[in-house]
């Protein structure tokens, strides 16, 4: 079982990779199509929203098929749409490519049922929680190792990378993980259909999904201008450093197995308040301290363990409420805080745009302060 949930951490972490290895890169390729701030802005935009669309219309088929076979066919299509970002002759097709690197990027969250599934009823936070840290520091981790290789290589290589790693992880899952039979029967219209039912039916859901799509804005609003704020003054830093933010971020997704811990004896409400707080305080204190690398450095770890504190928790809380729909209400899930986080990139660039550095700190505090509010209500 060990050995499973490493599979399932790694493969959530590099499928959910390919959504944000472009970020750090972003004002190279602004110099390479001869792009503004606004225009270039739209690849991390598109590609977000192309991911919450894949949780929202491909993830929930995890109920409906054998979950392996549906992970090792989004992987092969979305190796071609790597390939097509690679190549990407003008800035038009690397944000449309974006939007199908984003649709099938929904794999990483295929791995996320899969261990709620093969985990005991005791361990299953622990479980899921693992598996939730691979998945984040996919995120946090995909910025360093692209911005490193844009450094070094220019940013179209990192989607060379990207294909490389991703059909290893294709290869491993074939060789080691089990078939897993549908969940539910019926077809795809019906699956979908369901999705309304099931949020009407839970609260607990909408709440969840709600309150963790006001935190992921933050994610959306930070990342997607952080290269961008590095490259002018008074850093003037490149793509390599914006990039090792990521390991910033990645301290604070280790944390995660701790909240699904603590999520198990004593429920994920405390977590969830106290992510948002550290959110709300992060983001206050890069204001005030703006200019200083370490309170930037520090702020990023605070805010982005904040976030995961109550992804990790609110996984919890819709991997319990019925266990034949796990996939449809993780997707459910997801989909809120994918749109959360790019609805946070639209409003990171405009605020970056017009307001620099204090808008991007206005937004994530207001949207830390309207989960904290989210969390108290009934």
């Amino acid at each position: 079982m060990r050995g499973q949930v490493f599979l399932l951490a790694l493969g959530a972490g590099v499928g959910v990779a390919n959504v944000y290895y472009i970020q750090p890169g972003l004002h190279l390729v602004q110099q390479t199509f001869g792009a503004d701030a606004d225009a270039v802005g739209w690849v991390p935009t598109l590609t977000q929203v192309g991911y919450a669309l894949g949780m929202l219309l491909l993830a929930p088929l995890g109920d409906l098929m054998d979950r392996k076979r549906l992970i090792l066919g989004k992987a092969l299509l979305l190796a071609l749409a790597l390939i097509a970002s690679a190549l990407a002759p003008t800035l038009a097709f690397l944000a449309t490519a974006g939007i199908i690197v984003g649709l099938l990027s929904s794999i990483g969250q295929d791995f996320i049922p899969i261990a709620a599934q093969l985990a005991s009823e005791e361990h299953r936070g622990r479980v899921v929680g693992t598996v939730t840290t691979g998945l984040l520091s996919g995120i946090l981790l995909s910025r360093t190792l692209g911005g490193l290789v844009a450094q070094g290589l220019g940013w179209r290589a990192i989607y060379w990378i990207a294909v490389s790693l991703l059909l290893i992880v294709a290869v491993a899952v074939w060789r080691f993980l089990p078939h897993l039979p549908a969940a539910t029967q019926g077809n795809y219209g019906r699956l979908l259909r369901s999705l309304a039912a099931l949020w009407q039916q839970h609260r607990a859901l909408r709440r969840s999904v709600s309150t963790q799509a006001l935190l992921a804005a933050s994610l959306g609003a930070f990342w997607s201008t952080l290269a961008l704020m590095l490259a002018g003054p008074p850093f003037q830093l490149g793509a390599g450093v914006a990039g090792a933010f990521g390991l910033a971020g990645a301290a604070g997704a280790l944390a995660a197995p701790l909240f699904g811990h603590l999520a198990d004896r004593t429920g994920p409400l405390p977590a969830i308040r106290l992510g948002a707080l550290l959110v709300m305080l992060s983001f206050g204190g890069m204001w005030l301290l703006s200019g200083s690398l370490p309170v930037l450095i520090a702020g990023t770890v605070l805010f982005d363990l904040g976030v995961m504190a109550a992804l990790v928790s609110h996984q919890t809380i819709v991997n319990d409420l019925d266990p034949s729909a796990r996939s449809r209400l993780n997707a459910l899930l997801m989909t809120g805080a994918m749109f959360g986080m790019a609805a946070g990139a639209w409003a990171g660039s405009w605020a970056w745009a017009h307001y620099g550095w204090p808008g991007i700190c206005a937004v994530g505090m207001a949207v830390g302060t309207g989960a904290l509010a989210r969390s108290f209500s009934r």
